[in-house]
């Protein structure tokens, strides 16, 4: 994860976690307050986000942990290990300035959400005993869209159809884009999927918080999302878990 030798100041008090409250074309999200807005703009390439200082302070608000999880805050890195610490009890007074988002990603990568029956398409790596949404590498000329109905095709032999992208994680370097998709057809034969030695199974989204999936920060949201409702916006988030078996609820 890319960080920068700035430091953030975190206020969090009775009302919530502050934070100066922005729009960018796909709606309203939110910066640190102790980062630079204008900084945390440039980052993801948004430089309308605050025009000045008074807009900045206009758009002061307070967020309390359960709202904070499920917003767009920026930068992506230092949202994290905020929201780490504070979900944990220990909310941090800094962190560092960290945001992945303002670097090219050195992978574009696309994950396919299919749900049926109260269960998840997801494929088992038996031999790490871990589980990853169905998806790859992003091709030249392809958009997100399309790779993840390709990967999906690839790795299942389903056939399915983008319905939103719900979610963009920075991970490594990587940009990933996770849209839930309706899927037609049973799983193809296991000798003619690419699943690099994985194995696409059904698991129950309830059972996701438990489950050792990756990315960890987005399998919680899913079994959440699923019961109360999708993002009208993709959630944006900075992902630097190893551990799949720890618990995860930030």
């Amino acid at each position: 994860m890319d960080s920068d030798p700035r430091a953030v100041r975190v206020r969090i008090e009775a009302d919530g976690l502050h934070l100066t409250r922005c729009r960018d074309a796909e709606g309203v999200y939110y910066v640190l307050r102790g980062a630079d807005a204008a900084d945390a703009a440039d980052a993801v390439n948004m430089a309308d986000a605050v025009d000045t200082v008074s807009d900045a302070a206009a758009g002061a608000t307070a967020l309390p942990l359960a709202e904070a999880l499920h917003a767009r805050i920026r930068p992506v890195g230092s949202a994290e290990a905020v929201l780490r610490g504070w979900a944990r009890g220990a909310p941090p007074p800094y962190v560092a300035f960290e945001d992945p988002a303002a670097r090219e990603p050195v992978r574009v990568r696309a994950g396919a959400i299919v749900i049926r029956d109260g269960r998840i398409l997801l494929i088992h790596f038996t031999d790490e005993a871990y589980y990853e949404i169905p998806g790859g590498g992003v091709e030249a000329g392809e958009s997100p869209r399309a790779a993840a109905v390709r990967e999906l095709r690839e790795e299942s032999g389903l056939a399915g159809a983008v319905v939103a992208e719900v979610a963009r994680i920075w991970k490594a370097g990587r940009r990933e884009h996770y849209f839930t998709l309706d899927a037609e057809g049973a799983l193809g034969p296991p000798e003619t999927l690419d699943t690099y030695g994985g194995v696409p199974v059904w698991v129950p989204v309830a059972d996701l918080p438990r489950t050792p999936v990756w990315p960890r920060r987005l399998a919680w949201r899913i079994a959440h999302w699923h019961r109360t409702g999708w993002p009208v916006r993709p959630a944006e988030l900075a992902d630097s878990v190893e551990d799949l078996t720890a618990p995860c609820d930030w």
